[in-house]
């Protein structure tokens, strides 16, 4: 775990100054960068399968763990849907450097102008990722999605294209998920855990977007739940 600390503290001092100065001149690539290895430190070994993902998409993904945002910003250089209440000042500032979208899903009433405030990430060229789950789960079953806020497919002025993604950790899921167990013992254990970790991710086909937004949220819960189950029912070494 120690090796570990010290390569993130060392990558976060290496990161900081290229990120500030890229961002004084424009637009920074640094944060995606920066999760990217900082996943790569921690021990994830990231295989993506699929077709790319293009500028505009909006992700729906599976959620086990914290380690999702790192090894998906790996795959997809994405930014990301976020309750507004992370915890540590350092983790939300971390956040705000890759445009993270804030939402507080408690206030339903709010629910159309947190769809909009996706709607408008989304006209830029980054991805968007949303965990439809809304927390993370025991990693041995998927949670139900909540479907309203990708009612901002359909607001966003730009052709959306809706991707479901299964972050796959094979047998190693329900040992990785933060479910029922404090942050910081998670974070603790999750850094002391030997070895490497692979990580499937697979990009699967956009969902029709004709369909309104609880289809949407069906279907795409159905092909990630038989992404997972195909993987977990796989012969070794598949």
């Amino acid at each position: 775990m120690t090796l570990r600390l010290a390569g993130l503290v060392l990558l976060f001092l290496a990161c900081l100054p290229l990120h500030l100065l890229s961002k004084a001149f424009g637009h920074s690539q640094w944060p995606p960068r920066f999760l990217a290895a900082a996943a790569w430190i921690i021990g994830a070994r990231v295989r993506v399968g699929g077709e790319p993902v293009r500028p505009h998409s909006l992700l729906i993904a599976n959620h086990t763990s914290w380690l999702d945002i790192l090894i998906l910003s790996a795959a997809t250089r994405c930014t990301f849907v976020s309750k507004d209440q992370l915890g540590h000042g350092f983790i939300h500032w971390l956040a705000d450097q890759n445009s993270t979208v804030y939402v507080r899903r408690s206030d339903r009433k709010g629910a159309k102008d947190q769809a909009l405030a996706i709607a408008r990430a989304l006209e830029r060229e980054q991805p968007v990722a949303l965990f439809p789950e809304g927390t993370t789960g025991p990693g041995d079953q998927l949670l139900p999605f909540r479907s309203t806020l990708l009612e901002s497919a359909v607001l966003a002025s730009k052709d959306v294209e809706v991707r479901p993604v299964a972050i796959d950790y094979g047998a190693a899921a329900t040992e990785i998920a933060w479910f029922n167990e404090p942050a910081k013992d998670n974070a603790l254990r999750i850094l002391s855990r030997k070895g490497h970790l692979p990580v499937a991710v697979h990009l699967l086909p956009p969902l029709d977007r004709v369909a309104d937004r609880k289809q949407m949220s069906e279907e795409g819960h159905e092909v990630i739940a038989a992404r997972l189950s195909a993987s977990s029912s796989a012969p070794a070494g598949l």
